[in-house]
C-alpha cells in the first residue's frame, strides 16, 4: 500500500489534547445533535489515531442518527458520534507500527466499516465490505464527526497527493458503494445502465463512473429540480418521474424496446425497487443499494415467473471493500469521478442533516473539522 503525504497537514499535527471536539447524537430516534468535548484516545495495538480535518454527510449517517433502519440490530446509543467518511492526517501510531508504511503525517481515509475481522467468509472471499463482525463507524464505534479517530492501519484508505481532502471524503462511501455496485452490475460500454436517484449524493457519482468510467450509456430517473447535476455527470437520458406518466414506456422507447442491460437502486425507496425489474431486458441486473427506511417490505415486482422467464438478476451491494477504495479514489484523482459537494463547518451539522430531511441538498456536504 502506497501511502501519500499532502503540505496541509495542521501545523499542531503531533501536539495531540487530551480532549477534543464531537458531534454526538444526543437524543437518538430524533434530529438532535450536541457538540461535546470527549477524551482522546489512544490508538491500540496495530491502530492509528487520526487528526480528522473533513467527513462527508452521508443519508445513512440520518438514518443511523433517527432509528430509521429496522433491519440495524439495536438502536443508536445516546452520545454517539457518527459519520463514517473521514479525511485527516496520521498523528500517532499505536504499538507493533514501526515497519508499517503508514506512518506520522500520511493522509488517510476511514470509512463506513472501520475495521474487520479478516476472518470470516466474506473478508476470506475479498468481500471484507460484508465483514460478519466488522465495526461501523458511527454506529457504536466512534465516527468522524470529530477532531480524532483510531482505525486499523491495515483498513484506512490512503487519499492520492492529487485529490483534495473535501473532495475525498465522499468517494469514501458512496464512491466505493457505487463503483462496487457497478462491478456487481457488469456493466460494459455501450449498455444501457438505469441510475434510479440520479441526482443524489449516490446518484451523481454513479452516472459519473457508468459513463465516463465504463463507457455506459445512462438514463437517469429524478425529480427535475436534479436534472442539471444528473446531466453535468454524463446522462444521456434523463427522466423526471414527476412529469413522465410512464416510466417503464420512456424507457423501453429509449432502448429500442428492449430494456436495459442494468439497474442500480441508490434511492432509499419501495417503490423504486418495485418499478426497477419493470425496466429491465433479458437477462438483465438490478442491484439494491439504497436501504430503504421504516418496516422491511419485499420488492414488489420480484415474481418467480418474470425472473425466471425473463432470467433476471436482484443483487445486493454493501459499501466496497479496500482494494475497491483504492481504485474509487483513483478514479477521483484523475477526474473521472469528482464529487458535486459544498462544505460546512462541523458546529453546522444538525442544519445540514434537515435540509437533508427537507430534500435541499444535491449532491453532497462535507463538513471541515477545525
Amino acid at each position: 500500500m502506497t501511502v501519500h503525504t499532502t503540505s496541509n497537514a495542521p501545523a499542531d499535527l503531533t501536539n495531540i489534547p487530551k480532549k477534543h471536539k464531537a458531534a454526538v447524537y444526543d437524543k437518538p430516534g430524533t434530529l438532535s445533535i450536541k457538540m461535546v468535548e470527549v477524551d482522546t484516545p489512544e490508538p491500540g495495538q496495530g491502530e492509528v489515531l487520526v487528526r480528522l480535518t473533513h467527513s462527508g454527510v452521508c443519508h445513512s449517517d440520518y438514518s443511523v442518527m433517527m432509528n430509521a433502519w429496522k433491519a440495524l440490530p439495536a438502536p443508536t446509543p445516546a452520545g454517539q458520534v457518527g459519520g463514517h467518511e473521514g479525511v485527516g492526517f496520521v498523528a500517532k501510531l499505536g504499538p507493533g507500527l514501526e515497519n508499517s508504511p503508514v506512518q506520522v503525517g500520511d493522509r488517510v481515509g476511514i470509512k463506513w466499516l472501520s475495521a474487520v475481522c479478516n476472518s470470516c467468509v466474506p473478508c476470506l472471499s475479498g468481500r471484507d465490505s460484508s465483514c460478519t463482525a466488522g465495526k461501523i463507524s458511527g454506529y457504536y464505534t466512534p465516527g468522524t464527526f470529530q477532531q480524532y479517530a483510531t482505525a486499523p492501519a491495515s483498513y484506512v484508505t490512503p487519499i492520492p497527493a492529487e485529490l483534495d481532502s473535501a473532495a475525498a471524503a465522499p468517494q469514501l462511501c458512496a464512491g466505493v458503494t457505487v463503483y462496487a455496485a457497478m462491478q456487481k452490475a457488469d456493466v460494459k460500454a455501450g449498455q444501457f445502465v438505469v441510475i434510479m436517484g440520479a441526482g443524489g449524493g449516490l446518484g451523481h457519482l454513479a452516472c459519473a463512473l457508468a459513463s465516463k468510467g465504463f463507457g455506459a450509456r445512462v438514463i437517469g430517473i429524478d425529480h427535475g429540480s436534479k436534472r442539471a447535476i444528473a446531466e453535468d455527470n454524463g446522462v444521456e437520458f434523463f427522466i423526471d418521474f414527476t412529469e413522465t406518466k410512464d416510466v417503464t414506456a420512456e424507457i423501453m422507447k429509449i432502448t429500442g424496446g428492449l430494456g436495459a442491460h442494468s439497474v442500480l437502486v441508490v434511492t432509499a425507496s419501495n417503490a423504486a425497487y418495485a418499478q426497477s425489474l419493470t425496466f429491465l431486458r433479458f437477462g438483465g441486473i438490478v442491484v439494491c443499494i439504497g436501504v430503504p427506511e421504516g418496516d422491511l417490505a419485499p420488492v414488489g415486482t420480484a415474481s418467480p415467473a418474470l425472473l425466471i422467464f425473463k432470467e433476471l438478476r436482484l443483487v445486493g451491494s454493501a459499501v466496497g471493500g479496500r482494494l475497491q477504495a483504492i481504485e474509487t479514489l483513483d478514479f477521483a484523482a484523475r477526474g473521472v469521478l469528482k464529487t458535486h459537494y459544498k462544505t460546512a463547518k462541523l458546529e453546522d451539522i444538525a442544519q445540514v442533516f434537515q435540509d437533508m430531511e427537507d430534500g435541499k441538498i444535491q449532491g453532497r456536504v462535507v463538513v471541515e473539522i477545525d
